[in-house]
């Protein structure tokens, strides 16, 4: 409702509550547009709407494509879209994800673990609640600072003025955007999916990412050791996200389905089949056997299955694990993903082990040929080495062509020896490019980066620890950060103020009078910023 319209509905309300006199309607007005937003499920519905008009955007017109960086603190995710906004205008196509790696690392009260499920299930949507916790403290920081300009050009009777702002504060854009959160492998079976993901969703998620690892064999997608399920077990927990969702009331719930097959060598099952062809039947014919030609080749607790007519021994670990197929990988990505859009996942995600658009575009082309608008999120991620990935990709494009690359070493094309060398630069230009080739050529609609803060958090302490506590002293902060915070216009260099002392101040007004004790006066030190 607009600010001059709900002033009035307020002052409505208070006509008939006679001993509410000390509330002012401006007051109770700021506040409500101060907090679009009410629930976790308001926000989840919001963002299941951008998402989808997004998807069908990016159908029309691949350039389209949406982007985010994974976030694992609320203030990371907030300042992010802060930055968003002042550097481009608007917060569309920019997303946020939620990465179950840096969970893991960053936020279990076990401490630091590895990406294998280990970590509390509630710590998940327990981030995702703190995401929004904050990008909604950024909407109501921003629209504190409209206001009080709106405030002063009212007292001074700047009628022009305050009309431009009280349209800035109608038109507002929030801060609040899609999540796409990872659920990993489900923490369980589906009945824990689904009790995850409804904690998830009344959180504010109106995404879900789940992988067809085995729960409690789950591995990072770039590290070995990976198990995969059966097709049937993992259609059970996209059920249950989808009802999750239904439940809820978030209709257009947006689930996206991940294969790490191309880099899974394992199951954990042979899967169900009752003839040959069915869903069962193919997922069975990757795994790798020796034929049987005579009873007498059946040991004591030997499997054996049908495989093309033929009776197969399938190899069998000493974990109870069974192998697939050497070089398999590729067709039962294919497989997993037409499976999962045929049974009621909205979009992919594939795990691969470098950044190569020939090889996403390859897979997606054949998936493309059965569900003609697959869409996929992709990873790119810090696990691959983008600067070795990417030389070596454009060597190996040279060489193809008969060009001479004998100035350069292909093991070592990471040295800094080749950075300004014709090779490294139009490797840079790859890389700056490979979002916008794989958008139009591989059907990739989201790009994100799984845990881009986890690296920069560290970096950017070491680069703050390395001169404070050697010669530098103060000026490493000084020069380093707060220098560049002033001249960059980082909200954060008034800190107070981003942790919400100015909302503070107005609110002890609002609920005090002329009493009310104000944190922001005369001699308050943000004064000199």
């Amino acid at each position: 409702m607009p600010y001059a319209k709900d002033i009035d509905a307020i002052a409505s309300i208070l006509k008939q509550n006679p001993t509410w006199h000390a509330i002012n309607p401006k007051h109770a007005a700021r506040m409500r547009a101060q907090n679009k937003f009410k629930t976790g499920l308001d926000i989840a519905r919001y963002t299941a709407t951008i998402m989808r008009e997004d998807m069908a955007n990016y159908d029309k017109d691949t350039s389209q494509y949406t982007q985010s960086l994974g976030c694992w603190h609320g203030f990371i995710g907030q300042q992010k879209m802060l930055s968003i906004k002042k550097h481009f205008g608007t917060t569309k196509r920019r997303y946020l994800y939620l990465s179950g790696w840096m969970v893991a690392a960053l936020r279990s009260e076990f401490g630091p673990l590895p990406d294998q499920s280990m970590h509390e299930k509630t710590a998940v949507s327990g981030l995702i609640e703190e995401l929004y916790t904050f990008l909604r403290q950024a909407d109501s920081w921003e629209l504190n600072h409209l206001f009080r300009a709106l405030e002063d050009a009212e007292s001074a009777d700047d009628n022009a003025k305050a009309e431009a702002l009280i349209k800035q504060i109608d038109n507002h854009e929030t801060h609040i955007v899609p999540i796409i959160a990872d659920i990993d492998a489900g923490f369980g079976n589906a009945e824990a999916t689904y009790l995850l993901a409804k904690q998830m969703i009344e959180a504010g998620a109106c995404c879900i990412q789940i992988e067809n690892q085995v729960s409690d064999e789950k591995q990072c997608g770039h590290q070995d050791g990976k198990v995969t399920v059966p097709h049937a077990d993992f259609l059970s927990k996209i059920n249950a996200v989808r009802l999750a969702f239904l439940e809820l009331g978030v209709d257009d719930g947006v689930i996206v389905a991940r294969t790490d097959s191309l880099g899974a060598g394992l199951t954990q099952k042979i899967a169900v089949t009752s003839e040959p062809g069915d869903l069962g039947d193919q997922y069975n014919s990757f795994i790798d056997g020796d034929v049987i030609a005579k009873a007498e080749d059946i040991n004591n607790g030997d499997i054996v299955i049908k495989q093309d007519g033929k009776l197969v021994k399938p190899k069998r670990l000493a974990s109870g694990l069974f192998q697939f197929k050497e070089g398999s990988g590729e067709d039962r990505v294919v497989l997993d993903c037409i499976t999962s859009l045929q049974n009621g996942a909205d979009m992919l995600w594939i795990e691969t082990e470098k950044p190569h658009v020939g090889q996403i575009a390859a897979m997606v082309n054949r998936i493309k040929a059965v569900v003609p608008d697959a869409k996929l999120v992709y990873n790119n991620s810090p696990s691959f080495n983008w600067t070795l990935n990417f030389r070596q990709q454009v060597f190996d494009a040279w060489k193809e062509e008969g060009k001479d690359v004998s100035a350069y070493d292909r093991p070592k094309l990471m040295s800094e020896e080749y950075d300004s060398t014709e090779l490294g630069q139009l490797a840079d230009e790859w890389t700056a490019n490979f979002q916008r080739d794989a958008a139009r050529e591989a059907g990739v609609f989201h790009h994100l980066i799984t845990l881009p803060t986890y690296h920069t958090a560290a970096l950017s302490t070491d680069n703050l620890a390395k001169g404070y506590f050697g010669d530098e002293g103060m000026l490493a902060y000084v020069a380093g950060v707060q220098r560049k915070e002033i001249r960059q216009g980082i909200a954060t260099v008034k800190h107070q103020d981003m942790a919400g002392s100015n909302i503070g101040d107005d609110h002890k007004e609002f609920f005090a009078g002329d009493a009310a004790l104000k944190a922001g006066g005369g001699d308050n030190t943000m004064n000199q910023f």
